[in-house]
């Protein structure tokens, strides 16, 4: 029988080592395991989808065009102050919100996150569904526990991922990501990314308990395009295959996502590039609201990511996320 945990720890020395050939007999040294283990093991990754070599007298090889996600490669690309953060990776769930808030609710740690390549029943806001198929996206939340948080304060952390997103997007891509008001991202005027944050309250002081932030990314347009509905709206990262593209996407916005989480009255200024990267500003849009739906002038977005609007009679308002969503007017 497979000595438990031998995959994982091959797995994480492939990925450590992308490209490069490394001999049976060194891998079974650094694991501690027989030869036969490490051929087993191997076979186990193969069968799983990984592009592994194996050439005499040099060993096996994970090839640099694989593109699988994984733990382990997820955490190769993570800072040092993240990488023992507890990190999750599914090929398939329901909803990676789903799962993280089953955790949450049994006493998951801030910062537990769970990753997938696909989702069953993906959800965004509003009840509507989220478009997750397998092997283009990747989808990920994670359980935030902030001291002292109230419902305005825990808009913040929608707000940040955007930013977060962006930032990852640009530095893996190198393609600029704009925010549209609240929490969708932007690239080349097509929709990349959705920011769904789900939240547990304390009924006595009505503080925050615990959150589940939940953002997916179209990192390829899916084999046969977007569905109908949102094949217009809807676009992708890359427009071709990249190498390892999902694990270093994923590796990317967590590190940017922690680094203002961990730093919200710092000098990590999240809301100024809310603020810079918004496209809405000084735009025409229409404010949809429960009551129903009133043109407005975007004039702003302020240090809180408030929208600013002014509607036709000339009054304004500052509009926090949950009490609307904005759609562009066509010009």
């Amino acid at each position: 029988m497979e000595k438990k945990g031998t995959k994982e720890q091959l797995l994480m020395l492939f990925e450590n080592n992308k490209g490069l050939f490394l001999s049976g007999e060194y891998i079974a040294e650094i694991l501690g395991i027989s030869r036969t283990a490490v051929w087993k093991s191997v076979q186990t990754l193969r069968n799983e989808g990984y592009n592994i070599s194996a050439v005499r007298n040099k060993g096996y090889s994970l090839s640099v065009e694989s593109d699988i996600l994984s733990t382990q490669g997820i955490k190769k690309y993570l800072k040092k102050d993240w990488s023992d953060m507890p990190l999750e990776v599914y090929q398939s769930v329901n909803s990676t919100n789903t799962v993280a808030r089953e955790k949450a609710a049994a006493g998951a740690e801030d910062g537990y996150t769970v990753v997938a390549g696909n989702q069953t029943a993906g959800r965004g806001r509003m009840g509507r569904s989220f478009h997750s198929p397998a092997k283009t996206g990747i989808y990920i939340s994670i359980v935030l526990r902030p001291e002292r948080y109230d419902p305005q304060q825990a808009v913040k952390l929608t707000t940040m991922a955007a930013v977060a997103v962006c930032e990852a997007i640009e530095s893996v891509s190198g393609e600029k990501a704009e925010i549209k008001w609240v929490n969708d991202v932007f690239v080349q005027e097509k929709k990349v990314c959705g920011i769904l944050t789900e939240a547990s309250f304390n009924l006595e002081d009505g503080m925050l308990e615990y959150a589940v932030l939940g953002v997916g990314i179209n990192v390829f347009e899916p084999e046969g395009g977007f569905p109908d509905e949102i094949k217009n709206i809807a676009g992708a990262v890359f427009s071709k295959s990249e190498n390892d593209a999902k694990n270093r996407l994923a590796g990317q916005f967590i590190n940017h996502f922690m680094k203002y989480y961990h730093n919200v009255n710092g000098d990590s200024d999240y809301a100024e590039e809310y603020r810079r990267r918004s496209f809405v500003i000084g735009k025409n849009v229409n404010v949809i609201t429960p009551k129903g739906t009133r043109e407005a002038l975007v004039l702003d977005v302020d240090r809180e990511c408030r929208l600013l609007v002014e509607y036709e009679d000339g009054t304004r308002e500052s509009l926090f996320s949950g009490e609307i969503s904005i759609r562009l007017t066509q010009n």
